[in-house]
């Protein structure tokens, strides 16, 4: 299929139907430089997911682009996405479930069998320790073992353990100077005989290097075109055969390991056809997801909802008027309508640069039409102060662009730092609506009234901004992640390197490692204001058959 992930040609004398794979993890990709994009709908991002504590939600969500892409003519998902946030300027942070190794693969988990409810294999990835993306083919992740499997493992073995994927992804770095793919610690010894994984690994794309230690260690299916000079397997693992450095059982067990994947899912009962998709109806899904993810982080004297005596509303930066930011990389969904703000560089690898045609500033005008509405680009922090000084509510959109390839500095793009101080300082009633990836920093906070964590919202993402800002939605996300008041307060202040990463924090990970030293975040692990309060009372907990089971009234006051 044209723009597809990857393909595994069919074997019809033995009736073995073929693979047929697309990224990735908010919906079915294009990929490969396809001069027609396929128009999908998109999920907010996996972090978003995750900020929404909501099984219902992720299983939703997956089962939603499962069905697409089985309607599109695939039956395997590049999902899955479970690495934990040890580095908060990764820039795929946005694509995985948080720093909580039980959260992060209660949600994960959710999605992957989602998907998997549509015959579609789905995989966990990227396993494992792919927390950076500097020198992500070559760089080394050091970790003492015990600590490993209480913290970044754990998340890999419960998703693993509840989902059961078809298949895993193994990691284009290296764990203790092994790499991921041919590394026999995480791939038989910790995948295999500890958590009884029955499925297959397949390489990220170029990221097996051997031959005959990548078979040997438990790589099943390299995944390498068109990344590799040369193909690892196929001839070269025939040759191993014969000569004797790979063993005929060990051919037999990779084979066995990826048809045991394909039955499992019902690849062979249930072939593919391409069919229509319900658009309008895939799209109020990720529009709830977007909704359930929002994070209201601050919302000082109740400026949030927004009220009919805002008569005066001024909305600045981040192309509100046109769209919703989106993550870049192979995870990339090309929306219905096209980007809504072109030629943003990069335009190519890992980009394009991409706005989803859900226009925030739009549904607000929809929702609030006795309201004046207008609109700065931002670009001037003068003039969008003065639009500020002559508005009742100013709602400034900020972004912070990431994704695969590359790492981000703890902070938004460009300027909008001085943006928002200037506008926070021409008028208190200022609302910062963030789109990013992961956690940034905020200088201008003490200066702002209310501040909405949106991340990357989806297809449907205006609209879901729009109904929490007007109070038609009440927010309930909570933060899967610590928000770090900057990078002096991580465990490895320098900006991602080459080379070893040494993770001395061990089991450490976002709130563990804040609590460990006493230092207080600028937002913690687990917040999120509402537009209410609630009381609970009555707590009760009870143990029954190796389980505990609590019990408690919640009242909402008001």
């Amino acid at each position: 299929l044209a723009g597809s992930a990857g393909y595994v040609p069919a074997i019809p004398r033995l009736g073995i139907p073929a693979q047929y794979q697309t990224d990735a993890g908010v919906g079915v990709a294009t990929q490969g430089g396809a001069k027609v994009k396929r128009e999908r709908t998109a999920l907010p991002s996996g972090i978003a997911i995750a900020a929404s504590w909501d099984r219902d939600a992720a299983y939703a969500g997956g089962a939603m682009i499962g069905d697409e892409a089985r309607r599109s003519g695939f039956n395997v998902m590049l999902a899955g996405g479970v690495n934990l946030m040890r580095e908060p300027r990764n820039g795929r942070n946005f694509e995985y479930g948080g720093e909580d190794p039980v959260l992060a693969s209660t949600i994960v988990a959710q999605q992957v069998i989602g998907i998997q409810s549509n015959h579609v294999i789905s995989t966990i990835k990227h396993y494992a320790f792919n927390d950076q993306e500097t020198d992500r083919n070559a760089g080394n992740s050091v970790i003492d073992h015990s600590a490993a499997r209480v913290s970044d493992l754990l998340a890999f073995q419960l998703a693993i353990e509840a989902a059961k994927p078809g298949s895993i992804m193994c990691s284009y770095n290296r764990v203790d100077g092994a790499y991921a793919c041919e590394n026999s610690w995480l791939l038989t010894d910790v995948l295999r005989r500890d958590w009884g994984f029955k499925g297959y690994v397949m390489s990220d794309w170029g990221a097996a290097h051997s031959t005959v230690a990548a078979a040997n260690a438990g790589l099943d299916q390299d995944s390498g075109f068109p990344f590799d000079t040369k193909p690892f397997y196929g001839r070269p693992l025939a040759e191993a055969l014969g000569q004797g450095t790979v063993k005929p059982a060990q051919l037999d067990l990779m084979a066995e390991r990826i048809l045991y994947g394909m039955f499992a899912q019902g690849l062979f009962e249930h072939p593919l056809q391409q069919q229509s998709i319900d658009m309008p109806g895939h799209a109020a899904i990720t529009r709830a997801a977007a909704e359930a993810g929002t994070v209201l982080l601050k919302n000082e004297r109740n400026l949030l909802p927004l009220t009919a005596s805002a008569k005066r509303i001024a909305i600045i930066g981040g192309h509100a008027d046109k769209g919703v930011l989106a993550g870049g990389g192979s995870s990339l969904v090309y929306p219905v309508g096209g980007n809504a703000v072109p030629g943003i560089t990069p335009v190519y690898w890992p980009g394009p640069v991409m706005y989803y045609p859900s226009s925030p500033m739009e549904e607000i005008k929809r929702q609030a039409p006795g309201a004046d509405v207008r609109f700065a680009d931002g670009n001037d922090p003068a003039a969008a102060a003065a639009l500020a000084r002559d508005s009742d509510v100013v709602i400034v959109f900020a972004t912070q662009w990431a994704g695969e390839s590359f790492d981000v500095p703890m902070a938004l793009d460009g300027k909008q730092d001085a943006l928002i101080d200037a506008v926070g300082a021409a008028n208190r009633n200022t609302v910062v609506v963030l789109e990013t990836g992961g956690p940034v920093a905020m200088p201008w906070l003490d200066k702002v009234g209310a501040v909405l964590e949106a991340w990357y919202p989806g297809t449907a993402g205006g609209a879901a901004i729009a109904n929490v800002l007007t109070g038609k939605v009440n927010p309930s996300g909570r933060l899967p992640v610590t928000f770090p008041r900057g990078v002096d307060q991580l465990p490895n202040p320098a900006v991602p390197h080459s080379g070893d990463v040494v993770y001395r924090e061990g089991a450490a990970i976002g709130y563990k490692w804040f609590d460990a030293k006493a230092i207080k975040p600028l937002f913690p692990f687990g917040y999120g204001l509402s537009y209410t309060q609630f009381a609970g009372s009555g707590l009760k907990a009870d143990v029954a058959n190796g389980a505990i089971t609590a019990r408690f009234q919640m009242r909402n006051t008001g």
